[in-house]
C-alpha cells in the first residue's frame, strides 16, 4: 500500500521513513523512528509519555494512547509509539493489525501479522478475526488458507469468533462448500454464526441455500434479527418465492423488527417482484425515510413501467438525490429528452464521472434508438468496466448495428480493454449479433468458447445460443441447446417456441407451449404469446390461433398488445375474408400501426384484392412513407392487372420518396467460405458450372424457359423482355441452392439466406427441387425459414 493510501488515515504527512518502520528490522525502525520523534511535534501528553518510556516502558498511559491513535486512524502516530514499547506483548500487536484492518490497509496489516509471527509473537483468538478480514479484503485464498491452518494449529478451530470471520471469508471468495465446512465443525455457534451463512449464500447466488439456512437457524431455537431478515428477505427476490417474503415480512411486523433498514429490504422486496402496491403501502408507512428507501421506491416504479410516478417520487424526495437516485431514475425515461434531463443533471451536480451512472446512461441511450448518444458517453469514460462494455455492445445490438457490436466485442476479446474477460452477460448480449448477421461459423466459434469458459450451463448464455442458431437456420442444433438448459425459464420456452414458429413448424410449437404449461410451472408472459400465436400464424392454424389469443385474458390476465394483433390478422388473412380483417382492425383496442396495416395487405395481395390492397397501402404510407416493400408490393399488383399508369405513379412516387427496390441477394457458405449472389449473377468462379446444374434440375422438374410469361399476360411486350432478362430461373436463390448442391456433401442440408421475400416461383422449384435431389434445402427469407423436403414446404406454402 501506498504512503498515499496511508495518509488518508492520518491528517499528519505520512513520511517515507515512516513507512519502512512496516517493513524494515525492528532496530532499524527504531533508530528512524527515534530521530522522527525528536523532529515532530506530538500533543503535549504524548510528549510527556514519549520523555519518560525509559523509565516506564510498559506505562498504561502508553498503551492507551496507541489504542487511541490506532482507533482514530492515525496510524502514523501509533506506529512511532509502538516502535517506543515492549513489542513483546500481543496486545499491542493486535491493536496495530486492528487499525490497519478498520482502514481498510489490508496489505499492511497482512504484513504486520507476519512481522508479528516472525519476531515470535504468537497470536491469540483476538489476532485472528481481523487478519482473516484483511485476507477477505485482499481476495487472497492463498493466505486465507495459510492464517485458517495457523488456526487449527494453535487450537482456535474451535473458538466462535475466529470461526466466524473463517465463514466470512470463504463465502466472499465464492467458495461456500468450505465455509459451510468450518459452520459444521463450530462445536458451538452464535446468531453471528447463522447470518454468516444465510448472507453468504446470498452472496454467492444461492437463495435456495440461504432460506434453508435460515429455517435451520430458526429449527436450533435461534430468532432472526435485522440482519437475518435482510439477508432472507433478499434471498427471496432471487428465488421466486413471493410467499415466503411475504412470511418473513410478517415475521418482522409480529417481532418489531421494523427500522428503516428491514422496511427498505422489504420494500425492494416487493418491487423485485413487481408488487408496486405493497412497495407503496410499505414506503408510504415508513416514518423516517432515508436516500435509500427513496431510491428504491423510485427504482419500484421505474422498473415497472410508472415512469410518471417515479418522476413525481423523485420530485417529492425531501432529500437531496445522490448518484443511485439518478441511475434508478433513468430506466423510467420513456423519451430521450427526459433521458437528456437526467444526463444534463447529473452533470451540473458534479456526479460525473461515475462508471455506473454512465453506463445507466449508454442503457438509456441504447434503448431509445441514440446509439451515437451512447457513443460519445462511451468513448468519454475514463474508467470502464465489463458492464459499461456489455451495455455499449447490447446498445448496438438493440440498434441493428451488428457489425459495430462484433467489432466492438472483437477489441474486447484481443484484450484491448485492460485484460477483461468476457462474462456470461457478453456472451448473452452478442450472440443475437451473430444471428443478425448470418454468421453461423463465427457462432459456433463462439459457443465453443462458451464451453470452453464454463458458461455452457448458463440459462441466459444458452437462451441466446438457441436464439442464434435458430435464426442462422440450424434448428437441430437450438434444440439441442434448449435441451440443456436445467433450469428453463420464461424465456426458454419462449425461445424455443418462437424459434419452431419462424422455422413454421407451428404444431410443435403449440405442443411446447403445452408442455411448459403442464410441466415446467413457468407462467407465460405476453411474449410467449407472441411466440405462439405467430407460430399458428406461420403454419395456418386458425383454430389453434383463436383459442390461444382468447385465454389471453381469460385465463392468464395478460392483454393483448399490437404484435398478437397482427399476429391474428394475418391468421384471418389466411382465410381470405378480408372484410372480416378490416373489420377486426377497427374493433382494435389500440390504435392500428403500420405493421398492422401492412398485415392486411399482405392478406390482399395473396388473394389478389386490389381494391383492399390500395386502401391498405394508403395507410400504411400514412404512418410510414418511405416503407420499400408497401410500394413494391403496389407495383407488382399492378403490373400483373395491367394498370401502367398507376405503375408509373408509384415509380414517381418512390423517386420522389427517395425509395429505391432493395437488391435481392443469396448467401451460402461451403467450405468455409461465404458466397453472395444477385439476381443473373455470373461473378463466381463456378459459374458455368451452376448453370448447367441448374438447367439440369429445372428439367427434371419440368419448368420451361417461358413458362412465367402465362402468369403476367397483361404486362407490356418491353417489360416481358425486361422481365425475361430478370427471369426466375435466373434469381439470386436458385444459383445459390445450385452452388450448395455441388459443393457439399451428399445427405448435408443446403443452407441459404436471403435478404427478400422469396417469390413463388422460386418457392415452387425448390419445392421440386427438394424431391428430385433427395436433398433438404433451407432457404431462410426476410420473414421465415422455409425447409424443403419430398417436394413439401413447412411454411404449407402461405409466407
Amino acid at each position: 500500500m501506498s504512503a498515499t493510501s496511508l495518509a488518508r488515515c492520518s491528517p499528519i504527512y505520512y513520511s517515507c521513513d515512516a513507512c519502512k518502520c512496516v517493513s524494515s528490522s525492528q532496530n532499524h525502525q527504531t533508530s528512524e523512528n527515534r530521530n522522527l520523534v525528536t523532529n515532530r511535534r506530538f500533543s503535549k501528553p504524548v510528549r510527556l509519555i514519549l520523555h519518560n518510556r525509559s523509565k516506564k516502558p510498559n506505562d498504561p498511559s502508553l498503551t492507551r494512547a496507541l489504542r487511541e491513535f490506532a482507533d482514530s486512524g492515525l496510524l502514523e502516530d501509533a506506529l512511532h509509539l509502538f516502535d517506543e514499547m515492549n513489542i513483546a506483548d500481543a496486545f499491542l500487536w493486535n491493536v496495530m493489525i486492528k487499525g490497519f484492518t478498520a482502514c481498510g490497509l489490508h496489505h499492511e496489516a497482512l504484513r504486520f501479522y507476519s512481522r508479528m509471527v516472525s519476531t515470535g509473537i504468537k497470536a491469540d483468538s483476538f489476532t485472528f478475526p481481523f487478519v482473516i478480514k484483511s485476507a477477505a479484503g485482499v481476495s487472497s485464498l492463498s493466505q486465507g488458507k495459510t492464517i485458517h491452518a495457523a488456526v487449527i494449529k494453535l487450537g482456535f478451530d474451535s473458538d466462535v469468533y475466529v470461526c466466524n470471520s473463517l465463514i466470512s471469508f470463504y463465502m466472499k471468495l465464492g467458495w461456500a462448500m468450505d465455509a459451510e465446512k468450518v459452520f459444521d465443525e463450530m462445536p458451538e455457534r452464535d446468531i453471528v454464526s447463522w447470518n454468516s451463512m444465510v448472507s453468504g449464500f446470498l452472496a454467492v447466488g444461492d437463495g435456495v441455500r440461504s432460506l434453508v439456512m435460515l429455517k435451520e437457524m430458526m429449527r436450533f431455537g435461534f430468532e432472526p434479527d435485522r440482519f437475518s431478515i435482510m439477508s432472507a428477505l433478499g434471498a427471496c427476490s432471487h428465488v421466486d418465492c413471493l410467499k415466503m417474503g411475504k412470511e418473513i415480512h410478517c415475521y418482522a411486523i409480529r417481532s418489531r423488527i421494523e427500522d428503516v433498514m428491514v422496511l427498505t429490504s422489504v420494500l425492494d422486496m416487493y418491487s423485485r417482484y413487481s408488487e408496486v402496491s405493497y412497495a407503496e403501502r410499505v414506503f408510504n408507512g415508513m416514518t423516517n425515510k432515508n436516500i435509500v428507501a427513496w431510491n428504491v421506491m423510485i427504482g419500484c416504479y421505474a422498473r415497472n413501467g410508472r415512469g410518471v410516478d417515479a418522476f413525481l417520487c423523485f420530485q417529492k424526495m425531501l432529500l437531496q438525490p445522490d448518484v443511485i437516485t439518478l441511475i434508478n431514475l433513468l430506466p423510467a425515461c420513456e423519451e430521450v429528452v427526459e433521458g437528456r434531463t437526467v444526463h444534463g443533471y447529473a452533470t451540473r451536480r458534479g456526479f460525473l464521472p461515475h462508471v455506473v451512472l454512465e453506463t445507466a446512461l449508454i442503457d438509456m441511450y441504447g434503448e431509445g434508438g441514440k446509439v451515437k448518444s451512447a457513443e460519445i458517453v462511451f468513448d468519454r469514460m475514463g474508467e470502464k468496466n465489463l458492464v459499461s462494455w456489455n451495455s455499449m455492445i447490447a446498445a448496438y445490438v438493440q440498434n441493428g448495428e451488428n457489425y459495430s457490436a462484433l467489432k466492438l466485442f472483437q477489441e474486447l476479446w484481443d484484450g484491448d480493454s485492460s485484460s477483461l474477460v468476457p462474462d456470461s452477460t457478453t456472451f448473452a448480449s452478442i450472440l443475437p449479433a451473430y444471428a443478425e448477421s448470418l454468421s453461423l461459423s463465427e457462432g459456433r466459434q463462439l459457443h465453443a468458447y462458451v464451453v470452453k469458459a464454463r458458461y455452457s450451463s448458463n440459462t441466459i448464455v444458452l437462451n441466446s445460443l438457441v436464439h442464434m442458431y435458430a435464426m442462422c437456420g440450424d434448428l437441430e442444433d437450438a434444440r439441442k441447446c434448449f435441451d440443456q438448459v436445467v433450469f428453463k425459464d420464461v424465456v426458454s420456452w419462449n425461445s424455443i417456441i418462437m424459434a419452431y414458429a419462424v422455422h413454421g413448424f407451428g404444431r410443435i410449437s403449440v405442443c411446447l407451449f403445452s408442455e411448459m404449461i403442464t410441466t415446467s410451472g413457468v407462467s407465460p408472459n405476453k411474449s410467449t404469446f407472441a411466440s405462439l400465436l405467430a407460430a399458428c400464424s406461420i403454419s395456418g392454424l386458425i383454430d389453434e390461433g383463436w383459442e390461444h389469443f382468447d385465454s389471453m385474458k381469460r385465463e392468464y390476465g395478460i392483454d393483448a398488445g399490437i404484435e398478437h394483433y397482427v399476429y391474428m390478422l394475418d391468421l384471418i388473412g389466411r382465410t381470405g375474408n378480408l372484410s372480416s380483417a378490416k373489420r377486426f382492425i377497427e374493433e382494435m383496442p389500440v390504435v392500428p400501426t403500420a405493421r398492422v396495416w401492412g398485415s392486411l395487405l399482405k392478406a390482399s395481395r395473396n388473394h389478389n384484392d386490389i381494391t383492399v390492397a390500395e386502401f391498405a397501402a394508403e395507410q400504411v404510407l400514412r404512418i410510414e412513407h418511405d416503407n420499400t416493400g408497401c410500394y413494391v408490393l403496389l407495383l407488382n399488383m399492378y403490373s400483373e392487372a395491367g394498370r401502367w399508369e398507376d405503375v408509373e405513379r408509384i415509380k414517381l412516387l418512390m423517386k420522389s420518396q427517395g425509395v429505391s427496390k432493395t437488391t435481392s441477394c443469396s448467401t451460402v457458405v461451403t467450405r468455409g467460405r461465404t458466397h453472395v449472389f444477385t439476381n443473373g449473377d455470373r461473378s463466381q468462379v463456378e459459374t458455368n458450372k451452376i448453370y448447367d446444374v441448374l438447367d439440369i434440375v429445372s428439367r427434371m422438374v419440368e419448368e420451361e424457359e417461358d413458362s412465367f410469361v402465362h402468369r403476367v399476360s397483361k404486362m407490356r411486350p418491353e417489360t416481358l423482355l425486361k422481365k425475361k432478362r430478370n427471369s426466375p430461373r435466373r434469381h439470386s436463390v436458385r444459383l445459390a441452392t445450385c452452388l450448395g448442391l455441388i459443393s457439399t456433401e451428399t445427405g448435408r442440408v443446403v443452407m441459404v439466406r436471403n435478404n427478400t421475400r422469396i417469390c413463388r416461383r422460386c418457392h415452387e422449384f425448390l419445392e421440386k427441387a427438394s424431391k428430385v435431389t433427395r436433398r433438404e434445402i433451407v432457404v431462410g427469407d426476410s420473414k421465415i425459414f422455409h425447409h424443403f423436403s419430398n417436394g413439401c414446404c413447412s411454411c404449407g406454402n402461405y409466407w
